[in-house]
């Protein structure tokens, strides 16, 4: 979810989520080992303020004691999660202005990132408590009582598509002890003076700063140290003294920060999208995902949980399996791209730019018999997801330019056709396709979707240089807007039949709208090495191989 890896276990109706960091203790975080054993959490149990010790902060806070498992027990930190909450003086405080409370699955995601981005080139690592787990009690409790606005809880759920966020249930974080003092509790202990503080206060501010994020409440009371005696130890003369940072329910991302993470995630996009079939297959294959081979053609599949679909990606990379997973592209503002098909652009939540297209596998195309090339379409019938995979990407290798392939989903969304309006020679041909479950890869009571990449150049161009990007335009569009005229037209539908013919292929709804041309960005249609327009074939549901 958003990015980080979870562990999802039920503690009777209670859910828990442990990241990398607790699964090693799942047994000490099982909620009736720290928490919900009452007896237990009232002895081992401490209740934090804003500087960990004192009063003068928002509460809600608690070290915690864990049973011991096996003689070890644990320290950690629990905090109740305030999304959809008024930030207390984000009136008053023009650092506050706009602020909005991490969902718990935010905070981590954005801690996580930042501990990572410590360790890029060039950058100050900075030391956080570990987050460990997130737990969420299936008590409801009255949103009122909770403080939570629902239109706040709405934007927040809405941006949660891989998980329902619940506005009557409360999330709680769960972190490491970090042992040490905060600053506001040395400055009160006289080992630092108060001007030193505000010093030590604003350095954090700019390590954080350096590192692409910010906290609109940074305080004193969220820097940890460790004294020796009345001295601070440090790395060096004039060093801030090593320290780490907790409380991050107001952590975001600075808008450079937010910028450069997106073009990082779309450049390792693209760099795995033009090596998707090369090298060896992954040693340590994630365990949720497998990999298949359906018509010659190389998938890594799993189930999307958000959804209960399953989703088949292209190539051998399991790394861009989340790339594709409904809630990345789904619910992103879309256009359809034509009148006849349900086709759709969209930019994804990654700045990835898709084309998805639902299939019409299992309907018998609406043609009249009677016409010899419209009954010869229905006796073929339109082709699964799988054959139009399969076949751009063999048309691709033979020398015959198409769009990319990405992903095909399956929806988990029940659907019945009327008897009249069903073809199933499709799901006849594809038994033989089934998880290792024995669940047939294509299901007459599913739809589906085919996912594409939309063109603006080739992979391989746009790992080693993202600029300069082609606009596809269709052939019968770029006639009707003079980009073309007639001749030229028919000269390439010509030549695009003759090359499918000598590739042993036969397109049944032959025409200029699954033609893409490209126009660079002066604006000039892009020309092949014979002086005519370079064509890309984006339309594959209705090809079949010419018999021998």
């Amino acid at each position: 979810m958003l990015g980080v890896r979870y562990a999802h276990f039920r503690a009777g109706l209670d859910d828990l989520y442990l990241t990398q960091y607790g699964l090693p203790f799942r047994r000490q975080l099982q909620p009736d080992n720290f928490l919900t054993d009452r007896d237990w959490f009232h002895v081992n149990s401490q209740k934090l303020f804003g500087n960990r010790v004192r009063s003068g902060g928002s509460g809600a806070l608690y070290r915690i004691r864990t049973k011991p498992v096996d003689g070890r027990g644990l320290d950690v930190v629990l905090k109740w999660n305030r999304m959809a909450q008024d930030v207390p003086g984000d009136r008053e405080a023009e650092e506050l202005l706009n602020a909005e409370f991490n969902s718990p699955f935010e905070e981590f995601a954005l801690v996580m990132e930042m501990r990572a981005a410590g360790g890029e080139s060039g950058r100050t690592r900075v030391h956080t408590h570990k987050p460990l787990a997130i737990y969420v009690p299936a008590t409801p409790v009255d949103p009122e009582r909770l403080g939570r606005k629902e239109y706040k809880m709405r934007e927040k759920i809405r941006n949660h598509t891989e998980i329902d966020l619940d506005l009557n249930r409360r999330y709680a974080v769960v972190y490491e002890w970090v042992k040490g003092i905060d600053l506001a509790e040395a400055c009160h202990r006289g080992l630092v003076e108060e001007d030193v503080l505000r010093t030590y206060t604003l350095a954090v501010d700019e390590e954080l700063a350096a590192l692409g994020y910010l906290v609109r409440d940074r305080k004193p009371h969220h820097i940890i140290v460790r004294p020796a005696g009345r001295f601070f130890k440090r790395r060096a003369a004039g060093d801030l003294p090593p320290h780490a940072l907790v409380d991050f329910e107001l952590l975001e991302r600075t808008p450079s920060r937010e910028s450069e993470i997106r073009v990082l995630r779309r450049h390792d996009y693209l760099a795995k999208q033009a090596r998707r079939f090369q090298g060896q297959i992954p040693e340590h294959f994630p365990d949720h995902l497998q990999l298949v081979t359906v018509m010659g053609v190389d998938y890594v599949t799993g189930r999307t949980e958000s959804t209960g679909g399953v989703l088949w990606v292209v190539g051998r990379d399991p790394a861009l399996f989340d790339y594709f997973i409904p809630e990345r592209w789904e619910p992103t503002p879309c256009t359809r791209l034509s009148a006849m098909d349900e086709v759709y652009e969209t930019v994804t939540k990654d700045n990835i730019h898709l084309v998805w297209k639902a299939s019409r596998v299992g309907r018998i195309p609406d043609m009249d018999p009677f016409r010899p090339h419209e009954n010869e379409i229905i006796k073929h019938g339109y082709n699964s997801p799988f054959e139009e995979v399969a076949m751009a990407i063999e048309l691709d290798k033979a020398g015959v330019p198409t769009t990319f392939p990405r992903a095909v989903y399956m929806t988990n969304h029940a659907c019945e056709m009327a008897e009249h309006l069903r073809d199933p020679s499709r799901y006849k041909s594809h038994g033989q396709f089934q998880s290792d479950a024995g669940e047939p890869f294509l299901r007459s009571d599913r739809e589906y979707v085919t996912i594409w990449g939309y063109w603006n150049r080739t992979d391989k161009e746009l790992a080693s240089g993202d600029r300069d990007h082609y606009q596809p335009v269709d052939a019968l569009r770029a006639l009707r807007e003079g980009l073309i005229d007639k001749q030229i037209y028919f000269a390439l539908l010509r030549r695009t039949r003759e090359r499918l013919a000598q590739v042993g292929v036969k397109d049944l709804d032959f025409g200029g709208r699954h033609k893409l041309l490209s126009v660079d960005a002066t604006g000039d249609i892009v020309l092949d090495a014979d002086g005519l327009p370079s064509v890309r074939i984006c339309g594959f549901e209705l090809m079949r191989h010419i018999p021998a």
